[in-house]
């Protein structure tokens, strides 16, 4: 199996999903109140690789020397590469004027990658055009999370008549978890005439139970997790009231069984005598007959354990300024801990287009990719709320010469009080 397909295989998973903004039930409660809903999310973005590229992997395509070169040329020493993607259905209820209930099921993936220009050069053009050269590849991470949690919580919705406080806790069933991380040394060799190969294999790497990845009902791990939500108006000079909303999410960990494997390797392998004249295609090679399995074995010591990992936590701040009756504005800071997300400054342009519809403005830029700019449209009644948009609309317009995509979606079917 060839670099190219594994990046295949890892970003193939996030595309087939659908698509709450930020990754918490609690924002939305201002404008649904007690409802059942469902909501989802998907955002996916590179800071070394342009969408034109991604978007083959995910919805297929031929990948010609254009594509790869722009991203290859654009790209500096070290980019990263990233993939959230979350759908649940969840609840608020309850018959007290002050508080409501949550309830909710929610199944989240989560892709980090941070890989070296050597890296993607290997995985996209092979060894060939690189031959009598050493391909660095140490600071290459690859971080690829499923789970499943059952949610419950509340939110005190009336504190000195306004403010707001939310709080639940998730009990986590983990599905499946591949990690590698190099170390530095790392690297590939190829000689001139293709006839030999080192690999300094320097490198960490972890699976969950094997034999039970491919289920969607695996049970590989166990875990728990906690979302933080407050809410206040505060006075300001500006506009005609301002409010501040702090939100953390995914505060938790993940046990493995002691089914997973976790490798280490620090050793030099050498490939001999074998013509070896492309990694990315092998066909013609003896070393395509090398199991890999046993390839793995020779290079790392193996064994069997269960182990904890951090999730990765997510840090939403928003300070919203209401103009006038029809206009407001918000800007923010988001982060996520224990990932390649960079810090994210964005702000929001919220504008009243009936009494029903409200359109919104996003501009933004970190996290994932670079520059962000998207549209949200929602619309509100006494039963329904509807809310559809992405914060990288750019992604669709203009793959080849940008960064970053991304959709969400809510739909709520408001209780009467």
């Amino acid at each position: 199996m060839s670099l190219k397909h594994v990046l295949v295989i890892l970003l193939s998973c996030y595309f087939f999903a659908a698509f709450s903004q930020y990754n918490s039930e609690f924002l939305n409660f201002d404008k649904t109140g007690r409802s059942v809903s469902v909501n989802a999310e998907f955002e996916m973005g590179s800071n070394g690789i342009y969408n034109g590229l991604l978007n083959k992997f995910i919805f297929g395509g031929k990948i010609n020397n254009n594509l790869k070169d722009a991203s290859n040329n654009k790209m500096s020493s070290s980019s990263v590469l990233g993939a959230n993607m979350n759908y649940d259905v969840s609840a608020f209820f309850g018959r007290n004027s002050k508080y409501s209930y949550l309830i909710g099921f929610k199944d989240q993936r989560i892709f980090n990658s941070t890989f070296t220009k050597d890296f993607y050069q290997l995985m996209f053009y092979g060894n060939k055009p690189y031959l009598n050269e050493t391909k660095q590849l140490g600071g290459t991470n690859i971080n690829s999370l499923r789970f499943q949690e059952l949610k419950i919580g509340f939110i005190y919705h009336k504190i000195d008549s306004t403010a707001k406080v939310g709080a639940s806790i998730s009990f986590i069933k983990g599905q499946d978890l591949f990690y590698v991380k190099t170390k530095a040394g790392s690297s590939l060799y190829t000689n001139s005439d293709g006839t030999e190969l080192i690999f300094d294999s320097k490198f960490n790497m972890a699976f969950s139970d094997t034999s039970r990845k491919s289920n969607p009902l695996a049970f590989s791990g166990i875990g728990a997790s906690a979302d933080l939500f407050f809410e206040t108006p505060y006075q300001s000079s500006i506009g005609k009231g301002s409010v501040l909303t702090v939100n953390a999410n995914n505060l938790g960990f993940i046990h493995w069984f002691d089914h997973s494997v976790q490798y280490s390797s620090d050793s030099l392998f050498v490939f001999n005598g074998i013509q070896i004249n492309n990694l990315v295609d092998l066909k013609d090679s003896t070393l395509a007959y090398i199991n890999k399995d046993t390839l793995i074995q020779k290079l790392s010591n193996a064994r069997r354990e269960s182990f904890n990992n951090n999730i990765p936590a997510n840090l939403l701040i928003i300070n919203k300024i209401t103009v006038n009756q029809k206009l407001a504005v918000s800007t923010g800071f988001r982060y996520l801990f224990s990932s390649n997300f960079k810090p994210y400054l964005f702000s929001n342009l919220e504008y009243k287009l009936s009494k029903t519809i409200v359109g919104d403005l996003h501009i933004g830029y970190g996290g994932y990719s670079r520059l962000n700019v998207g549209l949200t449209f929602a619309y509100m009644n006494d039963n329904w709320y509807f809310k559809i948009g992405s914060n990288s609309l750019q992604g669709f317009i203009a793959p080849k010469k940008t960064f970053g995509q991304g959709l969400f979606f809510a739909l709520a079917r408001k209780f009467k009080n």
